[in-house]
């Protein structure tokens, strides 16, 4: 039976951007799907007593640099710690992704994804703007009218039955990969997921 990773995430988190690759090549290796999940983590916090970053402690904010950092230079993975563009409404990147993973399969939402981590966290633009989104999907070579699309009632509903089965499994934040029923969170858990999908 083929093994199923359930990838909840934010568009603009950067642990979700430090641990994406990580986490396509650890699902490959054990011949996992992922299951693409963009989510709505404003209501996943309101519902699991979660905070937005902008109003956790001044000391809770100032360690989560030092980590970021930390992560950057040990994974070797570019990172602006303090972006241009962050804090940034992502709900858009959220639907358009979704959008192509309805249209065009997992493997070119995950490609969207990683673009959209890279937009924010290493070329430092503005992935709340249409014409940044635009410009992703045809770096992707993707189709032009997926940005239409991801504007449908539709995608809307999936964005909405992502949070609420991301909330029903017991997610509390970004990124988290579960198997079996089992929630795995933070690209530092990745290890842990891979002996996982092995036992299994």
């Amino acid at each position: 039976m083929k093994k199923t990773i359930d990838y909840y995430f934010a568009p603009q988190s950067p642990w979700a951007y430090l641990g994406h690759a990580r986490l396509a090549a650890v699902a490959a290796a054990a011949h996992a799907t992922i299951r693409v999940l963009p989510t709505d983590f404003g209501r996943v916090f309101a519902a699991s007593g979660g905070l937005p970053l902008s109003k956790r402690a001044p000391q809770r904010q100032a360690y989560r640099l030092v980590e970021l950092a930390r992560f950057r230079d040990f994974l070797k993975l570019p990172l602006n710690l303090e972006p241009r563009y962050f804090p940034v409404a992502a709900d858009d990147a959220a639907r358009l992704i979704i959008a192509a993973d309805l249209h065009d399969g997992a493997e070119a939402a995950m490609r969207l994804s990683a673009a959209v981590f890279a937009a924010v966290w290493v070329q430092q633009r503005n992935i709340a703007d249409a014409r940044t989104l635009a410009d992703l999907l045809q770096e992707c070579s993707l189709p032009s009218e997926r940005l239409l699309q991801s504007r449908e009632p539709s995608v809307q509903h999936q964005f909405d039955a992502n949070t609420d089965a991301a909330s029903a499994s017991g997610v509390f934040g970004a990124p988290s990969y579960c198997v079996g029923g089992e929630i795995f969170w933070g690209q530092d858990r990745l290890d842990f997921l891979q002996r996982k999908l092995q036992c299994d």
